[in-house]
């Protein structure tokens, strides 16, 4: 107001107001904006405000995470947390240290918790194709006919007639159709779980969509279609694998693919078919890392710091499979994290002792023991024998890199005829079918996939009275001999077309099954020592060479079986496996899957070799020319951006489908930021609804009062690499710092010229395999 309002003339006041209105608009627009924005961001992203690495937005469709920034935002919280004075934040402090033991132990004793009511649903399911138990129909014949029983319980040993236990019939094709009826139901229950999950993602990257159709009213864009994929379905590691690279694949660990796993697993490895449910344990662990790590603030904010609780769960997942709490911690370090520094290994290994000792507890199998083959073969080995133990190594090898070509020929024929892809149930039923009528008539192959190894690694000093061992002590004869070749062969075909059905699966049981067959064969012609140390070693061998693990391999079998003297045996067959398999596929089975699913997936390692082969340079990587102009903004010297010019290259982005692309902001030439498409999308939808469509933006610079201002989500410090820079530098920067994005700038002038995004870099590694 004018100091003398006599001397004000009677439009004075209303500009005054008019003035007024238009300071408090951009002050209620200035604070809505706040608003919004601290409802979509982490308290631990707005600490982030001021920092020239900008704020992210929760990460989500299968975009990749900024290790980087999430490092960066880690800090920021450790600081928040210690610096305050007082005994309350003392505690709070003491509590956020202790966090990641006290997550790590629940997800232990979750996990084991879990692994045993799987463990002995399967058996009690598996067991009713057979017959059922008259004193508890839910216990299986093992449970109901001897003392071993879960929770540690006695009982009187019912003997080897076990009256409680009834047969459906005893009429041999009666019951053969029994169980095959059993079997198909098991599996369309199993399947018809899985189809549930079903779930319909992003486009990997440019090329890896399922289809492509074009934008209306365009003949040039194509709006990128993503791919179908079944949640639960599967092992699950080669999602992990791809999770704990940076990646987010959306619901993959939700506690519905955890329930829908758990209970699918009993239907599925209950039917008999070549599967087992170790691999799918390893997903459900990982689920219920995830799901504890989203109660602590410190996990669930933290992309980088989740990966690290979810890698520590994961080895819970073959501790309580196996019963091999080292063993699970040495998988997780060997085979499916990327990023596994000192600190996870410490976490892992605590994890996985709580997921053991809670497991021997509720002693599932009944035996008060965690060693779920424990052998005492009593004679050693000498030097002669390590030319079998070779043998055995080279024939995991062979069948480990011809399961791996087989498998994915399998995969890219028969799965992709029409009624196959159309019906993932159909299929199920098929092999079911299959797998009925050809393992049933053979005594041996009509137990689940545990079972069988466990009486093909048995010692008959021990165990006199098992069909094994009674047709052994008359010399092996050509009838029992002749059921081992057919196990073994009836193994090794059934895995090749079981492997990638649609149900919760794993290929760790199937291995060790034909490995064992092959084994207890090759040990019937040398008489020494007992067969049972071949089929241990041989089930080793097979399984090195599909999976390619090797040292987490050894001291699984040794935790697994108790035999601590046969290391040596195990390390000669399963390096020989590995040599062989490596020879004839470079890919191990993991590696493979990931391949059919189309995850992006990037192994440094494996990358490198690729690229070593010929000279390649970073150029090679720079979009076209036109992808450039659309992804560039040129940013004048006040800093400010119409918003429709955002608002086309917005669509642009959302064309190509990607998700984690982004705009690069470019004055005079030069490289000054990046904002990520998820960002961009948030800032124009949410936060523009507050300002006119005609307004325009502020991407550089301080904001000034009522500007629409997203100079909060820019990341003023991406990393650039010379375009002339040999590509192992890309490869090693994406694979060892996690980048989300590497700009690339022009050798001596240091102007932009490209932007490479992750999914880009994997795209062109793997046209490099073909």
């Amino acid at each position: 107001m004018p100091q003398d309002e006599e001397q004000a003339t009677e439009r004075t006041k209303l500009l005054y107001n008019a003035a007024n209105d238009r300071r408090l608009s951009a002050i209620q627009q200035e604070t809505e904006a706040r608003s919004l924005i601290g409802s979509h961001v982490s308290k631990d992203e707005l600490a982030l405000h001021n920092s020239p690495v900008g704020e992210r937005l929760p990460y989500n469709d299968y975009t990749t995470i900024d290790w980087l920034h999430d490092l960066v935002k880690s800090s920021y919280r450790y600081r928040s947390v210690h610096s305050k004075p007082g005994v309350r934040y003392a505690i709070v402090s003491t509590f956020e240290d202790c966090s990641g033991w006290i997550a790590a132990a629940i997800i232990g004793i979750l996990a084991a918790c879990v692994a045993f009511l799987v463990d002995i649903a399967e058996a009690t399911v598996s067991d009713w194709k057979l017959g059922y138990c008259k004193t508890n129909i839910f216990s299986n014949r093992e449970s109901c006919c001897t003392d071993r029983t879960p929770l540690g319980t006695k009982r009187a040993n019912l003997g080897q007639s076990c009256e409680e236990w009834h047969m459906w019939t005893d009429h041999w094709y009666r019951a053969f159709a029994v169980f095959v009826g059993f079997a198909l139901l098991y599996g369309v229950i199993s399947s018809s779980l899985t189809m549930t999950t079903k779930s319909n993602l992003p486009a990997a990257a440019p090329g890896h969509a399922s289809k492509q159709h074009h934008g209306p009213g365009s003949g040039t864009h194509q709006t990128i279609v993503g791919k179908s994929m079944y949640l639960a379905a599967g092992s699950g590691i080669p999602e992990i694998k791809t999770i704990l690279s940076g990646f987010v694949i959306p619901h993959f660990l939700d506690f519905k693919v955890l329930f829908v796993k758990a209970v699918g697993a009993v239907f599925a490895v209950a039917t008999g078919m070549c599967l087992g449910k170790e691999g799918p344990f390893v997903h459900i662990s990982t689920c219920v890392a995830y799901l504890v790590g989203m109660c602590f603030p410190k996990y669930r904010d933290n992309g980088r710091k989740m990966r690290e609780l979810l890698s520590a769960g994961c080895s819970s997942g073959l501790s309580v499979a196996f019963g091999a709490p080292i063993g699970g911690v040495l998988f997780s370090y060997e085979e499916i994290s990327t990023y596994f520094p000192r600190k996870v290994l410490w976490r892992a290994f605590f994890c996985s002792l709580w997921a053991a000792m809670i497991l021997k507890a509720l002693n599932p199998t009944g035996t008060g023991k965690l060693a779920l083959y424990e052998t005492n073969y009593g004679t050693t080995y000498s030097p002669i024998h390590y030319l079998v133990f070779i043998l055995l190594g080279i024939a995991g090898g062979l069948w480990g890199g011809i399961f791996c070509k087989v498998n994915f020929m399998w995969s890219k024929s028969f799965r992709q005829l029409d009624i196959i892809k159309k019906y993932p149930v159909f299929e199920v039923f098929l092999v079911v079918l299959v797998t009925g009528l050809l393992q049933y008539p053979d005594p041996m192959t009509r137990e689940p996939g545990d079972k069988i190894i466990r009486h093909l690694l048995q010692d008959c000093r021990s165990n006199t009275e098992s069909w094994i061992c009674q047709n052994e002590a008359k010399g092996s004869p050509t009838k029992y001999i002749g059921w081992l070749v057919y196990g073994t062969l009836v193994k090794l075909v059934l895995t090749i077309i079981t492997f990638g059905c649609k149900v919760p699966s794993g290929i760790i049981i199937p291995a060790l099954d034909a490995g064992a067959f092959f084994g207890r064969l090759i040990g019937q012609w040398i008489t020494d020592i007992s067969p049972g140390i071949f089929a241990m070693v041989g089930a080793a061998a097979f399984l090195a060479g599909v999976s390619r693990m090797t040292i987490s391999l050894c001291v699984i079998m040794f935790e697994l079986t108790g035999e601590l003297e046969y290391i040596v045996p195990h390390m000669i067959a399963i390096l020989v496996a590995k040599w062989v398999a490596d020879a004839l596929e470079r890919e191990g089975v993991y590696d493979l899957a990931q391949t059919v699913l189309g995850h992006p997936f990037l192994d440094s390692d494996h990358a490198t070799g690729l690229v070593q082969k010929e000279k390649y340079l970073v150029e090679e990587l720079i979009p076209p020319k036109q992808t450039m102009n659309d992804i560039t903004v040129h940013v004048p010297k006040d800093n400010m951006v119409p918003r429709i010019i955002l608002e086309e290259k917005l669509e642009k982005l959302k064309e190509r489908g990607l998700l984690d692309a982004g705009l690069v902001l470019v004055q005079d030439g030069m490289l000054q930021g990046y904002l990520a498409e998820g960002e961009l999308d948030f800032g124009l939808s949410e936060l523009g609804a507050i300002w006119d469509r005609s307004c325009k933006v502020r991407l550089l610079g301080q904001g000034e009062e009522g500007e629409f201002d997203l100079t909060a989500f820019v990341d003023r410090t991406p990393l650039t690499i010379c375009a002339k820079a040999p590509m192992e530098y890309a490869i090693e920067m994406f694979g060892k710092l996690g980048l989300r994005h590497l700009c690339v700038v022009e050798e001596g002038t240091g102007k932009l010229v490209g932007v490479i995004i992750k999914k880009r870099l994997v795209v062109w590694l793997e046209g490099l395999k073909h």
